[in-house]
């Protein structure tokens, strides 16, 4: 089970998306789970396939573990070692992965190195609705502060004056 924390104790808007990036917040956490992911679950091939160097890959690998995002256990039956394997957390990291990917085919790369398949088709992600099942706009969303003190401003003016 992935580790929750009450998001306001850390500094700023109370946010999930800070304390996600509390979780998995830098380069190596990611490319870890992208790894993962791929079927690369021993320490040698994660590190050959990220380019982390070992004694960060070794602390990114146990504050995943500790998270829940990742596991350790046997890497099949009869194995001598142990692997890392995707928790239900880690599999839903997925997602965040596969924007990032589509985000920076479009904005960070001059070429696409890596094409998504859906079936028989070249894959484009598009967000939709559970609830009505309508694909996603933007301009769509309508964001609402529901910690109390704050809005979308900021902390609310009564708060601000109090601290």
């Amino acid at each position: 089970m992935a580790v929750r924390r009450d998001p306001t104790t850390l500094a700023g808007r109370p946010c999930a998306v800070a304390s996600s990036m509390e979780l998995v917040g830098d380069r190596w956490s990611l490319l870890i789970v992208r790894e993962v992911a791929f079927g690369n679950h021993r320490f040698s091939q994660i590190a050959r396939n990220t380019g982390a160097p070992r004694d960060r890959l070794a602390a990114r690998l146990r504050s995943l573990v500790d998270a829940g995002i990742l596991e350790r256990r046997l890497a099949g039956e009869g194995a001598r070692y142990e692997g890392y394997f995707l928790t239900d957390a880690g599999e839903d990291l997925g997602q965040v992965i596969r924007a990032l990917l589509v985000w920076g085919d479009k904005w960070a790369v001059t070429a696409p190195p890596l094409r998504l398949r859906h079936r028989d088709h070249d894959m484009v992600p598009r967000p939709h609705c559970a609830t009505c099942g309508e694909e996603v706009d933007n301009a769509d969303l309508a964001e609402e502060m529901i910690v109390p003190g704050w809005d979308m401003q900021g902390r609310a003016a009564t708060v601000a004056q109090g601290t």
